[in-house]
């Protein structure tokens, strides 16, 4: 989540913090944010849509889970279900997501989520002093969705205590 978060997440408090900025950008109707959870709630991790430009019906993208959920599927199948609702229920038409070239796991979930790679994004992110480039993707509307073998089992659900995804 290091890269998620403006500021590092390192205590109860500055998750309550994270929390209460997502519900206030759900509200404003500019990012929408969602734990992905298993049939039993618990969560493997998060899947949002942000930057959302009503004018051009565009979103960005961003996913990440625990380590224990990492390579069952789940990041594919959150980013499946997340991708379908902001097309259905928030009437986007293009979504773009990115990821550091030297991490190949999350270029795999873009691709088996259904996003065309677009290009590169030189020296786009900064960690630590050092600079990442930035392969970018994007999935719109009318493309079609691919099978594979991540498919989505649950629909999302906005029971308390916050938005889920239900895997």
């Amino acid at each position: 989540m290091r890269g998620q978060a403006p500021e590092p997440v390192t205590t109860v408090g500055d998750a309550e913090r994270w929390l209460s900025a997502q519900a206030e950008r759900w509200v404003a109707g500019s990012a929408f944010a969602f734990a992905a959870v298993d049939e039993a709630g618990v969560v493997l991790g998060n899947v949002a849509v942000g930057a959302v430009d009503r004018r051009h019906r565009a979103g960005w993208v961003s996913y990440w889970t625990t380590p224990a959920a990492r390579g069952r599927g789940v990041a594919v199948r959150a980013c499946r279900s997340l991708t379908q609702w902001a097309f259905d229920d928030l009437g986007l038409f293009r979504l773009e997501l990115g990821h550091r070239t030297n991490n190949p796991a999350s270029c795999r979930v873009a691709t088996a989520a259904g996003f065309a790679v677009e290009g590169l994004q030189r020296q786009k992110l900064e960690y630590d002093g050092a600079r990442f480039d930035v392969e970018l993707h994007a999935r719109l509307a009318t493309d079609s969705a691919e099978p594979g073998p991540a498919q989505p089992r649950g629909a999302h659900d906005q029971a308390a205590p916050g938005p889920r995804l239900n895997l």
